[in-house]
């Protein structure tokens, strides 16, 4: 049995061995670079098993009511053992402490292809609670539509959006 950790140190170096160890899903090794800088200033957290950080997962924060999974990732030897299912957890569990109403993630859209690893990915989403919400045939290059997806966080306490005198948003909880 695992545990999942916060990484505060050496994001970029794991991202780059995870992602690494997953050419199906990460074949452009520019795609796997951009991601590993992208991830050092986000909140990243680790499924460690016996030592070995199997997955990992940086979020990221859309004030004032959305968490969005910027990315998640397992090494292939660990799919299917539940590292995904503890990291949703985790970010729902951030999500409530940021006083966040949405979970949400962007991966690949079905491009009409025999791709049976994103496949996978969209139902693994569809089992853990997201709803696919919209389709961006360009958002990411028109050979690769993005699939929006959200899950609703269930017990959050409603919460009003309040602007602050130096323009920032914040969350105002409602009494």
């Amino acid at each position: 049995m695992g545990r999942t950790v916060e990484i505060l140190t050496g994001k970029a170096e794991l991202c780059r061995s995870i992602m690494g160890a997953l050419p199906d899903w990460f074949s452009e090794p520019e795609v796997i670079e951009a991601s590993a800088q992208a991830i050092e200033d986000l909140p990243v957290f680790g499924y460690v098993e016996a030592d070995v950080v199997t997955a990992l997962m940086a979020l990221k924060l859309h004030p004032p009511g959305a968490v969005e999974i910027a990315l998640i990732a397992t090494r292939p030897e660990h799919h299917g053992r539940g590292a995904g299912r503890h990291l949703i957890d985790a970010a729902e569990r951030f999500g409530h402490e940021s006083g966040a109403r949405l979970l949400t993630v962007k991966t690949l859209a079905p491009r009409g292809r025999d791709e049976p690893q994103f496949e996978a990915t969209r139902r693994f989403y569809d089992r853990n609670g997201f709803v696919r919400a919209e389709v961006f045939a360009k958002l990411w290059h028109e050979e690769h539509p993005c699939l929006f997806m959200v899950k609703p966080l269930a017990d959050v306490e409603a919460a009003e959006t309040a602007l602050r005198d130096d323009g920032a948003f914040c969350l105002a909880r409602r009494q």
